[in-house]
C-alpha cells in the first residue's frame, strides 16, 4: 500500500515556514519546506487539515497559528460535523483545524491526532483511479463527491473532493493559477490529473 510519508511545501521564506510548521503547529517530519519562487496566485487547490480530539485543542492550535502570523479565513465554530476553523499560513498554505467532537473532555492542548492532505480536483473519479493505480487504498468513497484513502499511523492521509467544494469549505474563491506549491512524498515520482506531483519519500 502506498502512503504519504511527508509533504514538501514550496515557500518563499523557508526559515519562517520551518518555524511555523515545526515549532508552532508541531508537524515535525510530516511537513517539510524548500525554497521556491514559482508563480502562484489565488487558491492552490489543496488544504492541509489537522484533526484534533476536541474543540479546545482546535482553538489552541488556531490561536498559536494566528499568533505566529497566520490569517483567519473562517473563525472556529460548531457545525453539523463537529467544530473547526480555517487559517492561512504566512507562506499562503491554507490550514484547516477541526474536531468531530463538539465537547471538551480534557484540558486544552495545541495537539492533533491526524494530518490530512485534501486535494481539490476537477474530476474526483478520475483522480481516484489515478491514486488507486499508484497503490493507494480507498477507505471511504462517496461517488463522485469525496474519496478518502487509508493510511498508516504517523503518515499523512489523503482525501479528494471537488475543487469548488474544497474552496468553499476553506472560505476562499475557487480561482487560482500557477504552482500548487506542494509535493507529495511517497510512492513517486509522478503527476496526477490535476498537476499535483509526487516524489519518492526521503529520510
Amino acid at each position: 500500500m502506498t502512503s504519504i510519508e511527508h509533504l514538501t511545501l514550496e515557500v518563499a521564506d523557508p526559515a519562517t515556514a520551518e518555524a511555523f510548521y515545526t515549532d508552532v503547529l508541531g508537524l515535525g517530519a510530516r511537513v517539510r519546506v524548500r525554497a521556491s519562487q514559482a508563480p502562484t496566485t489565488g487558491f492552490r487547490g489543496f488544504t492541509l487539515s489537522l484533526i484534533a480530539a476536541q474543540p479546545a485543542n482546535v482553538d489552541a492550535l488556531i490561536d498559536a497559528a494566528v499568533a505566529a502570523g497566520a490569517t483567519t479565513l473562517k473563525p472556529a465554530e460548531k457545525s453539523l460535523f463537529g467544530y473547526g476553523g480555517v487559517v492561512q499560513a504566512p507562506d499562503g498554505t491554507i490550514v484547516t483545524v477541526a474536531s468531530s467532537s463538539k465537547k471538551d473532555t480534557a484540558p486544552a492542548a495545541p495537539e492533533f491526532d491526524d494530518v490530512v492532505l485534501q486535494l481539490g480536483v476537477a474530476d474526483v473519479a478520475a483522480a481516484k483511479r489515478y491514486y488507486v493505480a499508484n497503490g493507494f487504498v480507498v477507505g471511504r468513497s462517496f461517488g463522485s463527491r469525496y474519496v478518502e484513502f487509508t493510511a498508516p499511523a504517523r503518515t499523512v492521509k489523503l482525501s479528494l473532493l471537488k475543487r469548488k467544494a474544497l474552496a468553499k469549505a476553506a472560505g476562499v474563491a475557487v480561482d487560482g493559477t500557477g504552482s500548487h506549491r506542494v509535493v507529495i512524498g511517497g510512492g513517486g515520482p509522478g503527476t496526477d490529473p490535476d498537476g499535483f506531483t509526487r516524489e519518492a519519500a526521503s529520510a
